[in-house]
């Protein structure tokens, strides 16, 4: 009986853990393939916003070199020589444009593209000379071919000659070099005193090799933290299918540049031939990237290249194994304890049971013996002993009434007469089977008792168990609230692991706000501008009035001022003067000013100023204002800008005090 009590116990055992452990291990498969596709998804998500963002800065990049351009022939030097028409003197400045601009090459052609002073005219003349021809300032994309550019200079013809390298994936070509050369092309209408337009100024910027264009647009896109540890962000420009500026290393921990190599056949065919955008993982020279390319569309609307953004793969795949396998050893972990509670929970509730067995064993040896069961046994249990010994009471009850009638019986035989020997043998037999069946009817009572207590829990937990097989077989609807509750607990455990480590894919925890003294935090800021100020000479004067102390944060306080003087120090000339005031607003905070003398904003641009990657300052990502707005908003601060062109700027910020 021993041996098959623990072989029920076994199978009870194999029976409630056997279950948890299939269930953790296709919970662990779904998380895997699902968080594997969703993270893969998001990754799709940030090379497409990645992609935008180049595109974005790729735009502006030409609208600020045209705009630039625009400016610089409004300086008095160019008007005067313009004014003058003098060949040599329009030479002259136009090379200071060039230099002052960093464009490749400028020069004076009349409306129709001939040379204003030589009247040689070019066999193909560029569509945005009839544009401009017309008044209006253009830029767009355009292919030179090797002619063009020999014509424009020769070191410009010979830059842009890339000798083509064999690149694994990519189409096959017969051809070793590519010599042309792809061109931002600006125009800019210049207009005699009668209005109209007498002459054109072309300047241009060569793509090939140009490093440093394609690199701003990475530090735009791929700026410090913005990618896993390990991950390197590129950005390449094409011409047709070969790279002729980038910043992908022409192979893995190689600092040169992958100049000439050529893009994959797959890629090539569906955004160059086909004209779509490509969003995938992709092979870039010799690793696999996640990558996003978009058509170059030159001045006449054909696609003449590809502009490329992407990060590689691999360090994302390394940190994703790397969180899966904390969670297989968390979730292990986890078995084992429940495991463990299980075999405990288990001896709880067979240790009554085996001393219940022990006893019966014992009596059936001869023993009179009682069940006592600990207190901290269950009520089940506890009622199942004290019913087994009422029933031992009454088997040893119904013993002592046979044993006495049999003794009785036995003086009476020995009354009888010889005669009678045979019947008192007779009787003696049947005495011993009474006895025998009695022992047996009290056997089989108790063992049925025995069965029937014991059966009920177990066809309890029996008929759970195959209730829960048998759902978790559906997967479907019909388990949908269970397969909710097993989310939760596992996104509860996902949250206590997190909060333990803290990172870097990312996050963002809203940082605490306490009471802090404006005063202070604009004395601290003067020494971290001071660089600044000085190369300019520009006199900054405080007037620190307020007494109040606000609710925020010191660091990101100190930022926002940063951004704001960092701005008025590029906005105000040599010698100029920045001022930051604070003072008590009536009773519900700190009003904290920054104001500047220097050009000031135009009226129709104060609306964009805080709009991201939006910038009127040579190299400005455009992202200053932006994040001080954010940052001021979870503050529950406001700010606004108040400006005259040629007056000054000045911001005004309102922080609520802090409530102790």
């Amino acid at each position: 009986m021993l041996s098959h009590l623990r072989s029920i116990r076994q199978r009870l055992l194999v029976l409630v853990l056997l279950p948890l452990f299939l269930m953790t291990c296709v919970l662990l498969a779904v998380f895997y393939f699902w968080t594997s596709e969703v993270g893969y998804r998001h990754l799709l998500m940030k090379a497409s916003t990645d992609l935008a963002v180049t595109q974005e800065t790729f735009k502006n990049t030409k609208d600020r070199y045209l705009t630039q351009l625009a400016l610089l022939t409004q300086t008095q030097r160019f008007q005067d020589a313009w004014r003058a028409r003098s060949e040599q003197q329009l030479t002259d400045v136009m090379d200071v444009m060039r230099e002052q601009a960093g464009l490749d090459y400028i020069q004076l052609v009349t409306p129709r593209g001939c040379g204003y002073f030589s009247a040689v005219c070019p066999e193909d003349s560029s569509p945005l000379f009839s544009q401009a021809a017309e008044g209006l300032p253009v830029s767009g994309i355009e292919i030179f071919t090797q002619q063009g550019l020999q014509a424009l200079s020769p070191a410009l013809a010979a830059r842009a000659v890339l000798p083509l390298t064999a690149t694994e994936k990519a189409r096959p070509a017969n051809r070793t070099t590519e010599d042309r050369g792809m061109v931002v092309h600006l125009v800019y209408p210049l207009r005699g005193k009668n209005g109209r337009t007498e002459a054109l100024l072309s300047a241009g910027l060569l793509m090939n090799g140009n490093a440093g264009f394609v690199d701003r647009i990475k530090e735009t896109v791929y700026g410090s933290g913005s990618l896993a540890f390990g991950s390197v962000g590129t950005v390449t420009i094409f011409l047709d299918d070969v790279r002729i500026s980038t910043n992908v290393p022409a192979s893995q921990n190689s600092a040169v540049r992958a100049l000439g190599t050529r893009v994959s056949e797959q890629v090539r065919q569906k955004v160059l031939i086909q004209g779509e955008r490509w969003l995938d993982r992709a092979f870039v020279v010799s690793d696999w990237y996640i990558s996003g390319y978009q058509p170059i569309v030159d001045i006449r609307g054909e696609r003449v290249g590809m502009l490329y953004a992407g990060f590689l793969e691999a360090p994302f795949e390394q940190e994703f194994y790397s969180w899966v396998w904390q969670l297989v050893v968390i979730t292990g972990a986890v078995m084992l304890i429940c495991t463990w509670l299980a075999v405990w929970g288990a001896k709880g509730i067979y240790r009554p049971v085996e001393t219940m067995v022990g006893v019966i064993g014992r009596i059936r040896l001869g023993r009179r013996e009682r069940i006592e069961l600990p207190p901290s046994t269950s009520s089940d249990l506890m009622t199942l002993g004290q019913e087994f010994n009422l029933m031992f009471d009454q088997v040893e009850q119904q013993h002592d009434h046979i044993r006495q009638a049999a003794e009785l019986l036995e003086v009476k035989v020995a009354e009888r007469t010889l005669a009678l020997n045979e019947h008192i043998k007779l009787l003696q037999r049947t005495r011993e089977q009474l006895v025998a069946k009695g022992k047996l009817a009290a056997i089989g009572e108790l063992t049925a008792g025995i069965a029937h207590e014991i059966n009920n829990p177990t066809a309890v937990i029996l008929g759970y168990l195959d209730l829960l097989v048998v759902e978790l077989g559906e997967a479907g609807e019909q388990v949908k609230d269970e397969v909710q509750l097993i989310v939760q607990q596992v996104e509860r455990i996902r949250c206590i692991i997190n909060d333990l480590l803290q990172f870097s894919r990312p996050g963002e925890h809203l940082p605490v706000r306490v009471a802090v003294d404006v005063n202070e935090i604009v004395q601290a800021t003067e020494l971290l501008v001071k660089h600044d100020l000085g190369q300019k000479q520009i006199q900054l004067k405080m007037d620190l009035r307020a007494r109040r102390r606000i609710a925020g944060n010191r660091q990101q306080l100190q930022q926002v001022l940063i951004n704001l003087i960092v701005n008025a120090t590029a906005a105000v000339s040599a010698d100029g003067r920045i001022t930051v005031r604070s003072r008590d607003w009536r009773d519900s905070g700190v009003l904290l000013s920054v104001s500047d003398n220097g050009c000031g904003i135009a009226a129709d641009l104060l609306g964009r100023i805080f709009d991201p990657f939006f910038s009127r300052t040579d190299g400005g990502t455009g992202l200053g204002l932006s994040v001080t707005y954010s940052i001021l908003q979870s503050m529950n601060a406001e700010i606004n800008v108040r400006s005259r062109v040629g007056c000054g700027t000045a911001f005004f910020i309102w922080i609520p005090v802090f409530q102790g």
